[in-house]
């Protein structure tokens, strides 16, 4: 009989509470394994919690503290969180983001077992230049000393992991997070009907290319309005130029807390956009994919990894590529729904397989630290 594991997670904001791919993958993995009888432990960042329950839907919640600003704000509570966890009874700590990378040190040295997600190219994101860059670029290769297991999120970032850094990687995607929505009302809010809208979603930061993706539909020959979902929770200058386009045919949502909302919006565009340009699974392009939305994407090898087997039009980062990416996709728009008619979602994306490829990381890591 398996052994009912003690599971501590740290590099999130915390639970319950949804802001990124990290937070969605907090949630759903926590309270899956909680439903198959293991005991977690979520830390969560202090300062983002009015109330502090012990624990929600059976799940242990630590708080610990940080100060929230767009750089420290991880950096700080991972450094308390992982001070609390070294002095835990825990079977496996599983610890995200690569920007965790330096703190394994301090639970090797606690004979503590350890796996760590590591997420997307982090190091090249516009918005961590100079110091921030470096320094992810010396947490990424800690991240392959320090802890027992590295995580990647597909085909493609393990690849580059093991080029990189000569470090094999298990495998692990992220799922759908869409629900059987049927509210109308979320495309009355927005005074556009099924099929007249394009869609973004993502937070509002230089990489996911939102403003490069507007002015592209702007500069091509559709008439389609854009919805735009997301945002980011400091201020900023590029999301505050990005929200400073008025045209009648842009519309910004902000945060989209009711996945029966979002889903409804994703089920009921003419196409999705996805302009992510760093990282390997994407969560928004899942949900996508999930609903067999017809979709653009731009051309990376991420992006072509999520899209095998799926009908799409490709883009280059280029106003001019987007605009006749879309004009092409216009033209040819009921040729692709037909190819696409029996596509489905693969298994890798399913929520109960990603739980147990987890559970089969730990397993590995304290069936190891037995023998």
């Amino acid at each position: 009989m398996n052994k009912k594991l003690k599971i501590a997670i740290i590099g999130s904001r915390g639970y319950p509470y949804v802001y990124s791919g990290y937070e969605t993958l907090v949630k759903e993995l926590s309270e899956r394994l909680v439903k198959k009888g293991h005991n977690v432990r979520v830390y969560c960042h202090r300062p983002l919690f009015k109330k502090k329950p012990k624990s929600i839907n059976g799940i242990e919640l630590v708080y610990t503290p940080s100060i929230e600003t767009k750089f420290l704000s991880q950096f700080v509570n991972s450094f308390f969180s992982f001070i609390h966890v070294c002095f835990s009874k825990v079977d496996v700590v599983l610890v995200l983001n690569s920007a965790n990378g330096p703190f394994g040190i301090l639970t090797k040295i606690f004979f503590k077992n350890t796996c760590i997600n590591v997420d997307g190219l982090e190091w090249l994101r516009p918005k961590w230049k100079g110091l921030g860059s470096f320094y992810f670029k010396i947490s990424s290769k800690l991240s392959t000393i320090f802890f027992d297991q590295i995580i990647t999120d597909s085909y493609e970032m393990n690849k580059l992991y093991k080029n990189k850094y000569s470090k094999n990687s298990f495998e692990i995607a992220y799922g759908s997070t869409m629900t059987d929505s049927t509210n109308i009302n979320i495309l009355k809010k927005y005074n556009t009907k099924k099929n007249q809208y394009y869609l973004i979603v993502g937070r509002l930061i230089p990489d996911n290319n939102s403003e490069l993706i507007i002015n592209g539909l702007l500069s091509s020959n559709s008439i389609k309005k854009i919805i735009i979902v997301g945002d980011v929770p400091y201020k900023d200058i590029y999301s505050q130029r990005v929200k400073s386009n008025v045209n009648k045919r842009i519309i910004f949502t902000g945060y989209v807390n009711s996945q029966d909302d979002l889903t409804y919006l994703y089920r009921n565009c003419y196409a999705y956009i996805h302009g992510h340009e760093f990282g390997g699974t994407n969560p928004t392009m899942i949900n996508a994919l999930h609903l067999n939305c017809a979709i653009l994407a731009l051309d990376t090898v991420f992006n072509s990894e999520m899209l095998k087997n799926k009908e799409a039009v490709l883009f280059k980062k280029d106003v001019n590529s987007i605009a006749n990416s879309i004009n092409l996709f216009e033209e040819k728009y009921n040729i692709l729904l037909k190819k696409n008619i029996n596509y489905k979602i693969p298994i890798k994306y399913n929520w109960d397989y990603i739980v147990s490829k987890y559970l089969e990381v730990f397993r590995l890591l304290t069936n190891h630290q037995n023998r």
